[in-house]
């Protein structure tokens, strides 16, 4: 800027150099804020600013370089600029072969983007609800992949790890991954809701259990895990715990259960989707600890450099979003979710059905004794409703052996609007009398 300064000052009128450089500094001001706070910005930035942000960083990775002679089998190649593109400009990718937050010598830009969107992950963890978690870093992985990840780095010398039951493939999968076997707790059904009693979670723990897992989002009729009583017994127990919130930060409430756990007890980390919390493409995710020994155990035990994409589109999505434009998401998440409700009230009171009341900030579900799941949820996907389910009282996806009736789920999930509900519950009427007719 310097140079720039000098050069404008010379060859312009001091009138029209002061005016140029004005405008120069107001656009380069958000910038210099976001790198001085290191914090997420009280309100969003315009898509040009962070592209800026993003140039002036990946300009600074050695595939930008026009003197460079680059002979290594990975040198940022791309096959055209809009390979280039697609992640940003950060071609080198981010972290080393040991570490994935570690610097990678030829992307400093990367590197220095990758900092900045940890800093900022862990910003909006705190911020956003749960202040005790003081640390966090974004992955280019999965919840499910994540979860495998932290359990790598944390398992304790055993076999298996303590599972509340979620029907929930995902998380399955990332335990068997490490070469770890699951010991489900079943739920249990209490009134319309499907919880697993803490006390079935503690008499499953023992001398070869290797973690614990619990789970604060699904669908209903199950219910959040009791996150803070199994932290308080994985503390007294000394069995590390991982927290799957896979799309807990939208929720206000949910968030509340993380902090407490995390006050109450133990809590080695905490596992959020990017894409279900902050809007970004599927791919990333952030995992959040009290220690910030634990995440940089976490990052060290993933193998390789990793993609940037996920990382640069979680940076991009907070930025553009700012903290006053996801705290209005949230309000509108929580006024969409009291919407849902209410239509769906009306849809099943009209059928002779009924609401299942089960304590979901984001989902509802209803039942559905006149109809055949498979048909209801054929229906609505042919009327192009994407997201619900619907199941039987066995169908995998009910959480426990034997739930009591077939039932119908939607959310109502940060990002919706509420035409998406209304447009939603209305198709629900229409397949509810298509699949009618048909029987």
């Amino acid at each position: 800027m310097m140079e720039l300064e000098k050069y404008v000052s010379e060859v312009l009128p001091r009138n029209m150099a002061s005016h140029g450089l004005t405008v120069c500094n107001a656009v380069l001001k958000p910038i210099r804020v976001l790198l001085e706070q290191r914090r997420i910005p009280e309100d969003g930035w315009n898509d040009e600013e962070v592209r800026l942000l993003l140039k002036l960083l990946s300009m600074m990775d050695t595939d930008k370089d026009p003197d460079a002679a680059r002979v290594g089998e990975r040198e940022g190649r791309a096959a055209s600029p809009l390979v280039a593109e697609l992640a940003a400009g950060f071609c080198h990718g981010v972290g080393r072969s040991g570490d994935v937050v570690a610097p990678q010598p030829k992307a400093p830009g990367g590197s220095a983007m990758y900092a900045l969107a940890n800093t900022l992950a862990s910003d909006a963890i705190r911020r956003f609800g749960a202040p005790n978690l003081r640390h966090a870093a974004v992955l280019p992985l999965s919840t499910g992949m994540s979860i495998a990840l932290a359990l790598a780095a944390l398992k304790k010398d055993g076999r298996h790890v303590v599972y509340p039951r979620v029907d929930h493939r995902s998380p399955i999968k990332g335990v068997e991954l490490v070469g770890l076997k699951v010991k489900f707790v079943e739920g249990v059904v209490e009134g319309d809701a499907v919880r697993v009693p803490v006390d079935d979670v503690v008499e499953a723990v023992d001398r070869d259990t290797a973690a614990i897992i619990s789970t604060t989002t699904f669908f209903p009729p199950r219910e959040p895990d009791y996150v803070k009583e199994i932290a308080k017994a994985a503390r007294d127990l000394g069995v590390p715990h991982i927290v799957n919130n896979a799309y807990g930060v939208q929720s206000r409430e949910i968030m509340r259960m993380v902090r407490g756990a995390a006050d109450a007890g133990r809590v080695d980390v905490v596992v959020q989707s990017t894409d279900k919390n902050f809007l970004t493409p599927v791919g990333g995710s952030v995992i959040a600890a009290k220690d910030e020994g634990v995440v940089e155990r976490v990052s060290s035990v993933y193998a390789g450099r990793a993609t940037a994409a996920p990382v640069v589109q979680f940076l991009a999505a907070v930025l553009c979003l700012g903290i006053r434009g996801y705290e209005r998401l949230r309000d509108e998440q929580e006024e969409n979710r009291k919407l849902l409700e209410k239509l769906m009230v009306d849809v099943a009171e009209r059928h002779g059905e009924r609401m299942l009341n089960v304590f979901n900030p984001i989902a509802c579900a209803m039942t559905l004794t006149r109809w055949k799941p498979a048909e209801v949820g054929a229906a609505l996907y042919n009327l192009r409703v994407s997201g619900p389910r619907a199941l039987g009282p066995e169908d995998w996806g009910v959480c426990c052996r034997r739930y009591k009736v077939a039932y119908l789920t939607m959310n109502a999930a940060i990002g919706a609007s509420r035409t998406d509900v209304e447009r939603a519950v209305e198709r629900l009427e229409l397949a509810l009398k298509q699949v009618e007719r048909r029987d």
